[in-house]
């Protein structure tokens, strides 16, 4: 006797309308961003459509017929956009959610799959990718150090202290609790004298960064500076988190007599650690 397979109760039920066409997308792309369209969908007396964020760029002619763009709305095009279920474009990065059409914009901006952007500062890195594509190419493509354990102990020595042209001195990444964080340390322009700043990063999304803490100190001749903090997400960029002065801030002439010597080159020891919160 034939029995019917049965359906699996943890999985979604299919829904008739997620299916969608490749010609049903392209209608809803604008023919000058390629973007996806949203209310409100503009349309020359001709049909063709244009999202409302280009139609100030192509000076109300319609880039398809030259035609005068007006102020007609394709209503037909958004109710049909309305009705459409899609899945996040950040499927291949592991997010299986399905959205409304116009609910799926909202969603992709905060998808916590959506990919990280390259954490290195030296230059303008476009790669984007997760955490374990982006460890390998810190390592591979940016020769980035790479160190296991949650202390670290480095030593900064630049001779002409005074230069801050390729302020971004160096990058290390760090192995701990099964995560990565990214050590930063620079110099930069502050009014008229460079000043330096070490920051740690979290290699992952803000609500797990703020499950540690770190410290970092520096010091030397009987003195020393202590700084503790919560990494920042590699959400937040580079140069955010560094001109908030999230970090461990280091004027030049205190970091020379740190130095010691006869303060014509930069010797800084800087030392720290990182702990996760109970």
């Amino acid at each position: 006797m034939d029995s019917e397979p049965m359906s699996d109760p943890t999985q979604p039920a299919a829904k008739p309308n997620l299916v969608v066409s490749s010609s049903v997308r392209e209608l809803l792309e604008c023919p000058v961003c390629l973007n996806a369209m949203y209310p409100p969908i503009h349309q020359c007396s001709n049909g063709h459509t244009l999202c409302s964020g280009c139609k100030p760029r192509v000076h109300n002619r319609c880039p398809t017929c030259r035609h005068e763009l007006g102020n007609i709305r394709c209503l037909a095009l958004e109710k049909v956009a309305a009705s459409l279920e899609l899945p996040c474009k950040y499927q291949s990065y592991g997010c299986v959610g399905i959205y409304p059409y116009y609910s799926k914009l909202k969603h992709e901006l905060q998808c916590s799959y959506r990919p990280y952007s390259c954490p290195y500062a030296g230059s303008e890195c476009t790669v984007v990718g997760d955490i374990p594509f982006l460890v390998a190419h810190l390592k591979d493509d940016h020769k980035v150090d790479m160190h296991s354990g949650s202390t670290f102990n480095h030593r900064y020595v630049k001779s002409n202290p005074h230069e801050v042209e390729n302020a971004t001195w160096m990058l290390t990444v760090f192995s701990c609790y099964g995560q990565y964080f990214c050590l930063h340390f620079e110099a930069f322009q502050l009014r008229m004298a460079p000043v330096y700043i070490a920051f740690l990063r979290f290699m992952g999304d803000d609500n797990e960064a703020k499950n540690y803490s770190y410290s970092l100190e520096v010091g030397g001749n009987g003195r020393k500076l202590i700084w503790q903090g919560v990494p920042r997400s590699i959400r937040d960029s580079h140069r955010k988190v560094r001109d908030s002065f999230d970090g461990l801030i280091i004027q030049s002439n205190l970091a020379l007599f740190f130095s010691g010597g006869d303060r014509k080159e930069l010797k800084l020891r800087v030392t720290g650690r990182i702990w996760k919160e109970q």
